[in-house]
């Protein structure tokens, strides 16, 4: 008799502004275990948003934005681990990807999400405190140094990857072996494969295209959802609106969430140089 293929179990939360998804395909996972594991998920995921959120005085995220140019704080491993990538990523996409800039974003848009126009003088005050070169990280003590006042600091291009990431760690400790984790569609991390299958079989591009995905992750950026959102750090000036939805895909979460926001600032050229460099990094593109 052969093996009998175990249940997808389902559960969804709320948290980070969108839905977070846990599908589990396990065989020594019944409903109710891996109704526990999910559970056990979802709390670390609200406990990342406390630290990570920009908009939560407690957070580290927030503490820093509060800062006066020469001070500095100790942060938290969350902390750390996303202000670490993000100034790698800075580093390696030449400025396309950058955390301070959000100023940008709330001078070129709207509450509404409308574009509007911006004088030269209040541009200039805002690029004195944008840039990821403003702040400096002291690996021994996690200590981070700010060299503006007043900075923004943004985690929403990278924290709900880095909250997958650390939810798919947490899932493992549980020795639940196959599943995936979904933050809105937006970015998805796929680990092991379904019973008989090699990988997991993502829809991107609303149903356009099928990719198979296992033990790696992929984001997708656009303008179909909140319309003229992205800012091009190089430029300090939005992104202008194009029909096409770009996609990273990357050994994990957070490192594929930065990069398919970094392609959409940069140019074709520059994107195949740098997934040349990385064999598990691809970049995609789909109209919309």
């Amino acid at each position: 008799m052969s093996e009998a293929a175990p249940q997808h179990h389902r559960f969804s939360c709320h948290a980070m502004a969108t839905t977070f998804d846990v599908i589990i395909n396990h065989a020594d996972a019944d409903a109710t275990y891996a109704a526990q594991a999910a559970q056990a998920v979802f709390q670390e995921i609200a406990r990342l948003e406390d630290e990570l959120s920009r908009f939560r005085a407690s957070s580290d995220i927030y503490r820093l934005g509060q800062l006066k140019a020469g001070e500095s704080i100790l942060v938290g491993m969350a902390a750390w681990d996303c202000l670490s990538l993000a100034k790698a990523m800075h580093a390696e996409t030449n400025g396309a990807f950058d955390i301070t800039i959000g100023p940008m974003m709330n001078l070129f848009v709207t509450s509404e999400g409308e574009p509007r126009q911006v004088s030269k003088d209040v541009l200039e005050q805002a690029r004195q405190i944008i840039g990821s070169q403003r702040f400096d990280l002291e690996e021994d003590t996690m200590r981070v140094t700010v060299h503006a006042s007043g900075m923004i600091f943004d985690l929403g291009a990278m924290g709900k990857g880095y909250a997958l990431d650390q939810a798919a760690d947490m899932l493992q400790d549980w020795k639940i072996e196959n599943f995936i984790l979904n933050a809105g569609d937006s970015t998805i991390l796929a680990i092991g494969a379904p019973f008989g299958k090699d990988a997991w079989s993502i829809t991107l591009g609303g149903g356009e295209k099928r990719t198979p995905l296992s033990n790696r992750a992929v984001s997708g950026s656009g303008f179909a959802v909140k319309g003229a959102h992205i800012m091009n750090p190089r430029l300090f000036a939005p992104v202008p609106l194009k029909k096409r939805r770009t996609y990273a895909l990357a050994p994990t979460a957070a490192l594929s969430d930065a990069l398919s926001t970094a392609f959409m600032v940069m140019e074709q050229e520059e994107i195949q140089t740098l997934c040349g460099r990385y064999a598990e990094v691809e970049a995609l593109e789909l109209e919309v």
